[in-house]
């Protein structure tokens, strides 16, 4: 999620008439930079409003001018700001500044979670990534959006909601600590919807950091995250990072948030430079692009400003892989930048070091002792020869830190001029040490990186192809001849199933929503012309009455048994609530229920074919809303008890099937992918908590579904979700 939209306008220079003549600015850099980027220089008249012409930016002529004047607009903002770097000195949150790769996960990753286990598996998860992309330096735990919204429980609820609740994420944590991989918890300002917390936002996050011993606080849709929370949890005696997820957007904000992620970079000739780096060196960005498919341009903008990136895959259940070129693109930058971290912050940072090449462009990261160049080609082709050339001093040692292999350059009047090649949209780099400077490790490291530079980037495929689903099988019941007791005949017929997924993100790109068995890939909008086979539906919701009798009965108990049933009392619904839809029940309690009954759930389609017969209608009624015939909505913070599953008889379906939609949202399909596994609910419920338009959505028209993201049944559990079975009917 992301409320940062603005982008800055782009600085306007005269257009060089002659080969690296310098050419002064228009505009002072302090009424251009109110974006996330930075303004580039050497761009060529009407840019960027006209492509035609980018032919004619010429960066090294005006680069020298560019530098000089932004050095001066970082110490007025500075000034202004009344900047103080003590925090980006503090040792206990230094990591920061070797922060190169960061992933936000979902606690519903089948990599993170087993759920038949019914344990954490932080070491699979971490090893897919080592074998995918080199792994990761820090990771964001999210177990809130999307399923936030679906009952009451608020953003820190459902933290205690995960499997084993707070100590249990406290042994995921401290996997990760294991590996060395540093831990940030999501907080949010627009959860005002849900259940009220017993603190304000910043003591119960902070309370939250601390007991489960996290080390970074991620602000969803904060530009900035208040200085409330550091200071919160620093007074607990647990400092931690805080890391807006949009752009910081008040510069003073970047005194004590030391890190922030970075979004929207153009794919300009000229590559962009990252505002806040360029203000605070020691201010680590995680760049992050969670839609693209091709991420060339971002990885290009990282390697460039010598900050890191944000490997997100799973997003909100809908798997946006890295292709294998980009994984491997991005493993050869952290390598580099994990090598060089103390160059990647050096206040000496200087971007468009002059090159020899067009559509190449280089950045300078000086230390003691010791300078890395980091070269990006924005050509689509393989640009060789002299690349750049560079001050040269008398001992200095070279090196290709990008192919791993020592550098031979041409000497010429006091410069170091350097022949190799860069790989059409590839990158390079070139180290220089001082003649009594050694690296630890070098000729290990660069050994690692000529193995790797052995196969090109360009020999990596590019196609990026969706993560195919499978929807789980259920299995027939014993057929019957006759409804059975509570049930309600559905003749056989054709049936037109259309629906479609309400996720709030995703657009109607592939991978979003479910796959059914006919699909070839998981797309939001469904339709098929279907032949229904009679069935048997139950006439309503499966009730805490009937619920009972099916405990007594069978003597289930949930090995996962958080939450289960936890609006019931001693064992038993409360006065008056027998005939209310049972409610805090999984999809495995579910099918439990249905096998003792000698039911099945439904699938999806007969579902909807039960609440809307053939004639296509969009509610169980008609197609028009009717307020009688749903419970009224509740809008407040909290939930109450739902209505009786007979209270609304005039909602019946054309088959009288009652209870349908508003109530309580009722268990389908589950569909599985190598990461995710996700339920179908139908019908909505009567919770419609306000204030944001990011909680889970409702889906009372019948064309629609929701997709609601599966973890282990203490998390799973809702007190807006329940079922009702269905039998087969025996066929003449």
């Amino acid at each position: 999620m992301s409320s940062d939209s603005d982008s800055p306008d782009a600085l306007k220079t005269t257009s060089p008439e002659t080969p690296r003549r310098k050419v002064k600015t228009e505009y002072k850099f302090s009424h251009v930079t109110t974006g996330r980027y930075l303004p580039l220089p050497g761009k060529a008249p009407g840019w960027p409003f006209a492509e035609i012409g980018h032919w004619k930016i010429d960066v090294n002529s005006t680069a020298d001018d560019w530098i000089a004047e932004l050095i001066d607009w970082r110490r007025e903002h500075l000034t202004r700001i009344g900047y103080d770097d003590a925090n980006y000195r503090r040792p206990e949150l230094q990591w920061a500044q070797r922060n190169f790769v960061h992933a936000q996960m979902m606690v519903e990753d089948r990599y993170f979670y087993d759920p038949v286990a019914g344990k954490y598996t932080v070491d699979r998860y971490l090893d897919d990534l080592e074998q995918r992309f080199g792994g990761i330096d820090s990771v964001l735990i999210w177990f809130v959006y999307p399923n936030i919204g679906i009952d009451d429980r608020n953003k820190t609820d459902l933290a205690h909601d995960l499997p084993g609740g707070v100590e249990g994420l406290r042994g995921a944590v401290e996997d990760f600590h294991q590996r060395g991989v540093r831990v940030f918890l999501p907080t949010m300002p627009w959860d005002n919807g849900t259940r009220p917390p017993e603190k304000n936002d910043w003591q119960s996050i902070a309370d939250l950091v601390a007991a489960v011993g996290a080390d970074g606080v991620n602000g969803d849709t904060y530009n900035g995250v208040p200085r409330a929370f550091f200071d919160a949890c620093d007074a607990l005696g647990h400092p931690v990072v805080l890391q807006p997820e949009s752009t910081i957007s008040a510069e003073e904000q970047l005194i004590w948030n030391v890190q922030s992620w970075g979004k929207k970079v153009p794919a300009d000739v000229v590559p962009s430079v990252a505002k806040f780096k360029w203000l605070e060196p020691r201010h680590m960005i995680n760049y992050e692009n969670r839609w693209g498919r091709d991420r060339t341009n971002d990885l290009q903008y990282i390697f460039f400003n010598g900050v890191g990136y944000n490997a997100w895959e799973n997003i909100w259940g809908i798997w946006n892989q890295l292709t294998p070129r980009d994984a491997e693109a991005l493993r050869r930058i952290a390598a580099i930048e994990r090598k060089f971290a103390a160059l990647m912050v050096s206040t000496e940072w200087r971007p468009y070091e002059p090159t020899l090449q067009a559509g190449v462009f280089a950045s300078r990261f000086p230390g003691a002792g010791m300078t890395l160049w980091t070269l990006v080609n924005r050509n689509e082709y393989t640009v060789g020869g002299e690349q750049i050339a560079i001050p040269h001093d008398e001992g200095a040692r070279y090196f290709d830190a990008w192919n791993g292999a020592a550098l031979q350059p041409r000497l010429d009047e006091g410069y170091a001029v350097f022949d190799f090649a860069l790989e059409g949209r590839g990158f390079g780099a070139v180290l220089a040490l001082a003649g009594d400077v050694d690296v630890d490790g070098l000729e290990a490291f660069l050994a690692g990186m000529r193995e790797r530079a052995a196969t090109p980037l360009q020999s990596f495929s590019n196609v990026w192809r969706s993560l195919p689903q499978r929807l789980v099988p259920i299995e027939p019941t014993a057929p019957v001849d006759a409804a059975p007791s509570g049930m309600v005949e559905i003749p056989e017929g054709d049936f037109d199933f259309v629906v479609g997924g309400i996720e709030i993100e995703g657009q109607t790109w592939e991978g979003t929503d479910v796959q059914y068995p006919w699909e070839d890939s998981p797309r939001r909008g469904h339709r098929r012309r279907m032949r229904m086979e009679p069935f048997f539906i139950d006439r309503t919701p499966v009730t805490n009455a009937q619920f009972k009798e099916f405990l007594d009965a069978s003597g289930y108990r949930p090995r996962d048994a958080h939450n289960f049933l936890r609006h019931w009392r001693d064992g038993a619904p409360q006065a008056g609530h027998g005939n209310k839809p049972v409610i805090w029940v999984s999809l495995e309690d579910a099918r439990a229920y249905a096998q003792w009954a000698g039911k099945r759930l439904p699938r999806e389609w007969e579902w909807q074919y039960a609440a809307q017969g053939t004639g296509g209608r969009l509610y169980p009624w008609g197609n028009d809303w009717r307020d009688d015939a749903v419970p009224q909505v509740n809008r407040g913070r909290e939930l109450i008890a739902p209505d009786d599953v007979d209270a609304h008889p005039q909602g019946a379906s054309p088959f009288g099937v009652l209870d349908l939609v508003g109530n309580v949202w009722q268990w389908t399909d589950e569909y599985v992918d190598e990461h995710t596994r996700a339920a179908v609910l139908r019908g909505g419920s009567a919770y419609q908590p306000q204030t944001s338009h990011w909680y889970f959505p409702q889906a009372y028209r019948l064309d629609q579904h929701g997709k609601y993201l599966l973890m282990a049944p203490c998390k799973d559990r809702s007190g807006c979700v329940g079922f009702r079975c269905v039998v087969d009917a025996r066929r003449p």
